[in-house]
């Protein structure tokens, strides 16, 4: 008897082990992404719904962009940066994202796409559009946070250098996703 539960307790032990090394996993590949739709839908439904999005960026036909296109769009940052102020609406990460090949029709499918390979951004990013679709209402220190929240995930869509010089961690995903399409 002292077996049988022995064993069930080290079932249990695993099988606890295995859901949090998953959960883990799934929290460092997605970030606040997962977390936000485990809270709205539950771990299962955000697992599988995930997985989905998942198959559907595999399934694009995603490309990297050449230097010629990284330094036009660094430069229409640039631009967009200086006019941000009197026009804190501005298209920049759309406009990349369809360049790399994000549909970018439908908003909502559009940040679910990136949320597969750029998810560590996203809840920045909402902060940022919230921040500018208020705009008449919005401080100067909420535009610098959505300007930074805005060129957080530009650098990540375009493949910038982080600050120590690498290429960002989540754009070698889209790397990954476009030799997988190869």
């Amino acid at each position: 008897m002292a077996i049988v539960i022995i064993v069930i307790v080290l079932v249990v032990i695993v099988v606890g082990g295995a859901l949090i090394v998953r959960q883990t996993s799934h929290r460092r590949q997605f970030g606040p992404e997962y977390d936000q739709l485990v809270k709205d839908v539950g771990p299962r439904q955000a697992r599988a719904e995930f997985t989905k999005r998942q198959k559907r960026v595999a399934g694009l036909d995603l490309k990297e962009l050449s230097p010629e296109q990284r330094a036009a769009y660094e430069a229409r940052w640039e631009a967009a940066q200086e006019q941000f102020i009197d026009n804190p609406r501005q298209a920049t990460q759309t406009a990349v994202a369809a360049e790399i090949g994000y549909p970018v029709g439908d908003r909502e499918q559009l940040l679910a796409d990136l949320s597969v390979n750029h998810g560590q951004y996203l809840a920045g990013y909402r902060g940022a559009v919230r921040a500018t679709d208020q705009a008449a209402d919005g401080s100067t220190e909420e535009f610098r946070q959505a300007l930074l929240d805005y060129r957080t995930l530009f650098n990540d869509l375009i493949g910038a250098p982080t600050a120590d010089g690498a290429r960002s961690r989540l754009s070698r995903r889209d790397q990954a996703a476009v030799e997988q399409s190869s």
